[in-house]
């Protein structure tokens, strides 16, 4: 180790270096006396060394082979701070790169004693098991620690910006065959610029005014550089781009930029007179619009800009005489709205702008229309612990995009479904709003084929719903009637040891995000969102939900809603969830109980009105007084195949009520539009 000092370890950081689960690692500690005592923490978030971790393991017989990756990032997060622990990653970064020490930011050097020690074993490390990956190893960790402070922009996301700016840009602007140049005024730890590398030359250039940010994102270029075909070159600077450029005198190929939202303090008192400002001032509370100023400033002759925004910049009425300028010179060609959970703010479905600067052949006024592409209505999803956003899709629908809008003159092909080419002159009234939905009108949206796409599923699912009702309505009806067979309850059962109960919480000192997971994350839910719509609407990081003590709920746990007016109990399918106060996870031991059958008894109605503990409907339901009839586990077995049958059966309901309200939505859309006739 690099330092006398104990190194702290949570539970989740023991499990996950020796490869099971945090539950195995609390049976260890309670049933090893041997086991390290905690060295700091809490009861219900202890920490241990370390050192004393590693040999418990080794003596014991459960050191894995996991990577000494894994044992080094402890040591690095030790080092207390965010921009120490940062800085030492990007140091090992460099060192590990061609570049090495000689380009290695200031910032980066003055590191303590026990942070150079541990540069030296992570370059060392680096040299065994790759510098690249090593690098990334351990960019990954700090990102996750640092996950309130620092947004990143997904990797997928991150490509399809690059490639649709590429599509955009006017390739006759490329001097002499040379390098192709991608910016990225705030370019964090590199995302965007990292995407742009797929068609090399490239020459990169990015700017973030956090020193920890550009030190990281140089350290990562310059291992990608090594790692190439030597035809990539980078440059990272530390540096507010709206204020001190450094890049001032640069014009690039491609500019890609995932600005940060909403800042007030951007530099409205010191830029007032900026030669930026072309299509005028942003007002205060406009500081996404002096950041597409800036791209649009930093464009050669021909080149292209995307830049991510908030939905809102697109309709706040401060903003409309920029966002007017913007369409009539032509400069902005293209607003793509995204499906919500592309990026953080998860919840939020941000927009995509395309912007060009004029090359030579282009007329004074530019372009006519601009294209506006509603993918939210495109990809309708909900935002679930099972739904996975269709990256491929979207990436073709964009491209879609691209291929209309990189001609100065537009396209004579058809325009793809959900998008609309609408006049500047119809869009330039007191709103000048650039929402994408408000414009594409339903004969825009949907196709013949998508609609009877939707009646065959429909077909398929009336046909499975008769199947699955033929089935349940054989079931034999018995004389058996109420106390007829010995009950038990889910109390006796944990206590017999038939099924393990843990009651879940609010995450203690984690950062609760809305939306789908993030990288390294885990859906969150709480009785709220099951009485909306029975799907998490927040997440939180494994770390923090481990660190906090949070419940997990693992695939094949049973999930019981312990409060009347959400009470439910069904088998958890899905990846690993967090439980929030009033929701339970219940394990059971296979040889002993089945969970189907478990959780099919529990959710009986008269089960909750018996096991309440008041009358009304916002009264909590007592678990543990919940009832289960005593039979042998082969009739439980009997009994869990028409338990799945009645979920499956309320899973085709519930789609056959959503899919029929769609149909009758197109449909209505279809007939009024007159895309549809009204047949004999």
């Amino acid at each position: 180790m690099t330092s006398s000092r104990a190194v702290p370890v949570t539970l989740a950081e023991i499990a996950r270096l020796a490869g099971v689960g945090r539950a195995a690692v609390s049976n260890w500690r309670r049933r090893h006396e041997s086991f390290p005592a905690r060295i700091g923490g809490t009861d219900v978030s202890p920490q241990f060394s370390l050192v004393e971790i590693k040999a418990w393991l080794r003596e014991n017989k459960k050191l894995k082979n996991a990577s000494e990756r894994e044992w080094l990032w402890p040591q690095f997060e030790a080092l207390g701070s965010r921009e120490e622990t940062g800085l030492a990653v990007a140091a090992a970064g460099w060192l590990m790169s061609g570049a090495g020490r000689k380009r290695m930011p200031v910032d980066a050097r003055g590191l303590s004693a026990s942070a150079r020690q541990l540069v030296d074993e992570a370059v060392e490390l680096g040299r065994q098991e790759g510098p690249v990956e090593t690098f990334e190893f351990l960019l990954r960790r700090w990102l996750d620690v640092n996950v309130r402070q620092i947004s990143t922009t997904p990797e997928p996301l991150a490509a399809l910006m690059a490639d649709l700016a590429d599509r955009i840009r006017d390739r006759a602007a490329d001097s002499g065959g040379g390098d192709r140049t991608v910016l990225d005024p705030a370019c964090g730890t590199g995302h965007l610029l990292a995407a742009s590398t797929a068609n090399s030359p490239v020459e990169l250039m990015g700017c973030d005014r956090d020193p920890t940010l550009a030190a990281l994102a140089g350290a990562r270029l310059a291992l990608m550089s090594d790692s190439g075909d030597g035809r990539l070159s980078s440059v990272i600077e530390a540096g507010d781009s709206l204020r001190a450029d450094p890049f001032a005198g640069v014009r690039a190929d491609i500019v890609l930029c995932n600005p940060p939202f909403n800042e007030r303090d951007w530099g409205y008192e010191d830029l007032a007179t900026d030669a930026r400002w072309a299509h005028g001032m942003p007002p205060r509370t406009e500081p996404e619009l002096a950041w597409v100023q800036h791209c649009l400033a930093r464009l050669r002759p021909g080149g292209a800009a995307v830049v991510l925004l908030p939905p809102a910049v697109a309709t706040r009425k401060a903003g409309r005489r920029i966002r007017g300028s913007l369409l009539r010179t032509g400069a902005l060609r293209a607003v793509v709205a995204l499906p919500a959970g592309c990026a953080a703010p998860h919840s939020v479905s941000l927009h995509l702008w395309v912007l060009r600067a004029p090359a030579a052949g282009d007329g004074p006024q530019g372009p006519g229309e601009v294209l506006l592409a509603d993918g939210v209505a495109r990809f309708p999803r909900t935002l679930t612990r099972d739904s996975v956003l269709d990256w491929e899709s979207l990436g073709a629908f964009v491209r879609s995009v691209a291929e209309v809008a990189q001609a100065p003159g537009g396209s004579d092909a058809a325009l793809p479904e959900y998008v609309a080419e609408v006049a500047v002159i119809d869009l330039l009234d007191d709103e000048v709003d650039l929402t994408p939905g408000r414009h594409v009108s339903p004969s825009d949206r949907g196709s013949a084929r998508q609609l009877a796409d939707s009646w065959d599923e429909f077909g398929r699912l009336v046909a499975g719903l008769g199947d699955t009702a033929g089935r349940l309505g054989s079931l034999d009806l018995t004389d058996d009637g109420p106390g007829a067979q010995p009950t038990t309850t889910v109390g006796e059962l944990a206590r017999a040891g038939a099924l393990t109960l843990r009651g879940g919480q609010q995450p203690a000192g984690g950062t609760v995000s809305e939306g789908m997971p993030g990288d390294n994350g885990v859906s969150l839910l709480t009785v709220p969102d099951l009485l909306q719509d029975s799907e998490p609407g927040s997440w939180i990081s494994l770390a923090d939900a481990e660190a906090g003590g949070a419940v997990i709920a693992e695939p094949g746990d049973v999930v019981v809603a312990g409060v009347a007016r959400a009470f439910s109990a069904w088998v958890h399918q899905g990846p690993p969830m967090a439980l929030g106060a009033q929701l339970y996870a219940l394990r059971v031991h296979p040889e002993k109980f089945d969970a189907w059958f478990l959780a099919g008894s529990l959710r009986a109605p008269t089960n909750a009105r018996q096991a309440g503990t008041h009358a009304s409907s916002s009264s909590r339901v007592d678990v543990r007084k919940l009832l289960v009839r005593q039979v042998p586990l082969a009739e439980q077995q009997h009994y869990s195949e028409a338990f799945r049958q009645v979920a499956a059966f309320e899973g085709l309901v519930a789609r056959l009520n959503t899919l029929g309200r769609g149909l009758v939505r197109d449909v209505s859309d279809g007939l009024a539009a007159g895309r549809l006739s009204g047949g004999a």
